[in-house]
């Protein structure tokens, strides 16, 4: 997504402006349908990264195909400075907004990642990027990969929801609301609520290997790319410095887990999270300076969580190594 601007001292995130649904039921006027849409996505945005990993975890790779936004952008948006030429291979554009006015002519709300664009006019279709979730999960079964895990269970729908729903305030946006407060008041009220969930959730995980039930389900996902980013990004940054996720051992091992589970950690480059915030961010940072580091190698050492139990997928399979086209440097390699 994008920070959004708020004339009060709070950080009050953009409303998104193409609320639409893909369906297979026929309840929207846009059909699942392989290769009609393509995904835009960004690898140092948290929101676009749990739509990739669900994508990731079904297996849909070869019906949704994915294009990635740069990590860089100005107020003309998120672009594919990334690719050959600048524009994206499929859409042939430079700039997200231009898929956005083809859908909505002079469209003046947020140009936010995730996206997903049908390829034939160019337009986006939504970004409503948590009815994509729930979407790619319940309305393109009949294309999901064999082996792909159930990531909103029927049982376990009322939880997943309530708990996506504290993510959501106090992780996911919380972060943003501290590093994006104006003012003393706000910034400290967020932070604690921060801190006060992160050691809730730590109690919750103390006990057991997944946040709801014994597998992955949405919950992990959206809980994790929070935790992924909080060193690099987040604990500086943003100004979310109690402490370090390395210093939360079991939020650390949970999140070393995950990180070493297919579809996870394979979605992940810490150098474009990196540009993306000390970069992009100038009110913040206004050198643009982009931190050395932390190291990322811990994220491969041994987690432990496996005595918890729990069958991260299910009765199901791992998914198989990303298409050759979408694979990350590995954070093993030099960069």
């Amino acid at each position: 997504m994008g920070a959004a601007q708020s004339s009060t001292d709070e950080f009050v995130r953009e409303p998104l402006g193409v609320q639409e649904r893909i369906t297979a039921d026929g309840s929207s006027p846009w059909p699942v349908e392989p290769h009609r849409y393509r995904l835009i996505g960004a690898r140092a945005c948290p929101w676009a990264n749990r739509v990739i990993i669900v994508r990731r975890l079904l297996g849909l790779e070869p019906v949704l195909s994915l294009g990635i936004a740069g990590p860089l952008h100005d107020d003309r948006s998120w672009r594919f400075h990334l690719d050959p030429g600048g524009v994206d291979p499929v859409l042939g554009i430079e700039w997200l907004r231009e898929a956005y006015e083809r859908a909505i002519p002079g469209y003046d709300k947020g140009v936010t990642v995730p996206a997903v664009v049908e390829i034939p006019t160019g337009k986006v279709v939504t970004n409503a990027y948590q009815d994509l979730e729930f979407d790619l999960a319940t309305q393109w079964t009949a294309h999901h990969r064999p082996g792909a895990p159930d990531l909103f269970p029927a049982a376990h729908r009322d939880e997943i929801a309530e708990i996506s729903g504290q993510l959501f305030h106090d992780v996911n946006n919380g972060v943003y609301k501290c590093g994006f407060a104006k003012a003393q008041g706000p910034y400290e009220q967020a932070y604690d609520a921060l801190f006060a969930r992160l050691d809730a959730l730590s109690e919750r995980l103390a006990g057991q290997r997944y946040l709801v039930g014994d597998t992955i389900t949405e919950a992990d996902v959206r809980f994790w790319v929070t935790l992924v980013r909080f060193d690099a990004a987040y604990h500086g940054h943003f100004k979310c410095n109690q402490s370090t996720l390395t210093d939360m051992p079991v939020l650390w091992s949970y999140a070393r887990d995950l990180f070493q589970t297919p579809g996870f950690g394979d979605t992940i480059d810490f150098e474009q999270i990196k540009q993306h915030y000390y970069g992009v961010h100038t009110e913040i940072n206004p050198t643009g300076i982009v931190p050395k580091g932390p190291d990322p190698s811990g994220w491969l050492s041994p987690h432990g969580r496996e005595e918890l139990g729990g069958r991260p997928f299910g009765d199901g399979t791992p998914p198989g190594p990303p298409p050759i086209a979408e694979r990350v440097p590995s954070i093993a390699e030099p960069r």
